[in-house]
């Protein structure tokens, strides 16, 4: 069978369409082994997860991470999830985001340092930063990364997502805003980033799915989703994440309303950079929780 190639214009356009829930993305059962030519991701929520705005519920936050993780590593147990992912003799750093109006935040924070000390790496060779990760003896000697940081559109790149997340590894950001940031995924090859990425975790309990300008904000343009996405490949979580933004945006203004900049970045991750997944119908996502409002 011929293998089917998509194009720019066959992504922006998936982007632009309804989520198709069935038709773009199987959902898998727990334990269910993906395709091999596929990526994993795994959309859980609860509707607990938040006590307000920016103040997630740490027990349920616990919770949604340990499911995310065990299923999508085929594991029961989450600290042998966990296992599959960093090893004690690892040095691992926690690449957050601290952007004021919606950070990743301390209890998300301190739930993924909490299992990678139970794998068995020492306080000392964990360090959690956003800005300072240049600054950081953790990271520089990091052997492991785990990449974190909240959903939300952004001026230049269209969508903040985990694969802008290592911007802060260079001093020279605006090189990578050109042409709507569309080689984010270069960061991903740096000598601080390259092979090192265990996991990427995109929070979507809150996510901004408008803006309008450089570092524009409204509560206005929030929802409570509820949600974290989860997976190893960058670029399958941030595709996910984008599909489920837009559909929001459809939702809200009534209309098709595509981002002001396109996230274009996303998809040349994969076919120029070769980073990961970026079409749905070689995404596996397993949607854990509750349904209502997932649109997806």
């Amino acid at each position: 069978m011929k293998k089917k190639i998509i194009t720019r214009r066959d992504f922006l356009r998936v982007a632009a369409m309804t989520p198709l829930a069935g038709a773009l993305a199987s959902s898998l059962k727990a334990g269910e082994k993906p395709s091999l030519d596929k990526a994993r991701v795994v959309l859980v929520r609860d509707k607990n997860a938040l006590i307000s705005f920016n103040n997630p519920r740490p027990e349920v936050i616990r919770k949604m991470l340990d499911d995310a993780v065990t299923i999508l590593l085929g594991e029961k147990d989450t600290v042998d999830a966990w296992r599959k992912l960093i090893k004690p003799s690892d040095i691992v750093g926690i690449k957050s985001n601290v952007w004021r109006y919606i950070p990743t935040g301390r209890v998300i924070e301190q739930a993924i340092k909490q299992r990678v000390m139970d794998v068995g790496v020492p306080d000392d060779r964990i360090d959690i930063s956003d800005r300072g990760v240049r600054r950081s003896r953790v990271f520089q000697e990091a052997t492991a990364l785990i990449n974190v940081r909240p959903a939300r559109t952004h001026h230049w790149s269209g969508l903040g997502t985990c694969l802008k997340n290592y911007v802060t590894f260079v001093s020279d950001i605006p090189d990578y805003h050109p042409d709507s940031c569309a080689d984010l995924a270069r960061l991903w090859f740096l000598p601080q980033t390259k092979g090192k990425t265990r996991l990427n975790i995109l929070i979507m309990l809150h996510p901004l799915f408008h803006g309008i300008g450089p570092h524009h904000f409204s509560r206005q343009y929030t929802w409570e989703y509820n949600g974290i996405l989860v997976g190893k490949d960058p670029v399958a979580v941030d595709a996910t994440g984008l599909r489920i933004m837009q559909a929001k945006r459809r939702e809200f203004f009534g209309r098709e309303r595509r981002l002001a900049v396109p996230a274009k970045h996303i998809f040349l991750a994969d076919t120029r950079h070769g980073l990961g997944v970026s079409d749905p119908d070689r995404i596996d996502l397993i949607k854990l929780g509750y349904k209502e409002g997932i649109l997806i």
